[in-house]
């Protein structure tokens, strides 16, 4: 069985097994850390959407890849929109530059189409050496078993806060300071792709 390193939820309808018993529960449930309950009948894609941020907590950005499309759209406040392979490649430089990382997740809903999730990162910013805890808020869509959509949001001002300091907290509002901010992750981005190749 897979095992999650954190608190997980699912909302749907599921069986648990468990020492031997069935219990029927509706609504929110919440996995404490060890072994994923058994589903009768899984909902496949809040499944997906757990392994992405499994994978995540492991920093293994080629599981969190595959879990995409190939034509994937990532958008969030900092990268803007990315697409296919530029979304992979912004998580490969992430998790190969994350310093003191941890995450977790929960609030995780899905159908058959769409799906929803909360997580929060805390990390070392490498630019400055402050901590930050991103709190943020994804939506998905799905297609054949894989996310096509993913879009993060977060408030960028209360992350430029933490992560730059005191010319966050005074500018980090401004289009200036964001512009700014959007511009130094797509170069550091650019530069990691064409390193790649």
């Amino acid at each position: 069985m897979a095992q999650y390193d954190t608190n997980a939820a699912v909302r749907s309808r599921v069986t648990l097994r468990q020492a031997g018993h069935k219990e029927k529960v509706d609504g929110t449930i919440r996995f404490a850390t060890g072994t994923i309950p058994t589903m009768s009948h899984p909902n496949t894609n809040s499944e997906l959407i757990g392994r992405f941020y499994q994978a995540f907590q492991k920093q293994d950005a080629e599981a969190m890849g595959a879990c995409y499309a190939d034509d994937v759209v990532f958008s969030d406040p900092v990268f803007g929109e990315l697409r296919g392979e530029q979304a992979r490649d912004m998580w490969r430089m992430l998790v190969a530059r994350a310093q003191d990382f941890s995450l977790t997740f929960d609030a995780v809903t899905a159908d058959e189409r769409t799906g929803r999730a909360h997580w929060v990162a805390r990390y070392l910013f490498s630019q400055t050496g402050r901590e930050v805890e991103n709190r943020i808020q994804a939506q998905f869509v799905f297609r054949d078993g894989r996310i096509v959509e993913h879009r993060d949001s977060f408030d960028l001002w209360r992350w430029s806060r933490q992560a730059l300091g005191l010319k966050g907290a005074l500018l980090g509002w401004t289009p200036f300071v964001q512009g700014a901010i959007r511009a130094q992750a797509k170069k550091g981005l650019d530069a990691y792709r064409s390193k790649r190749g």
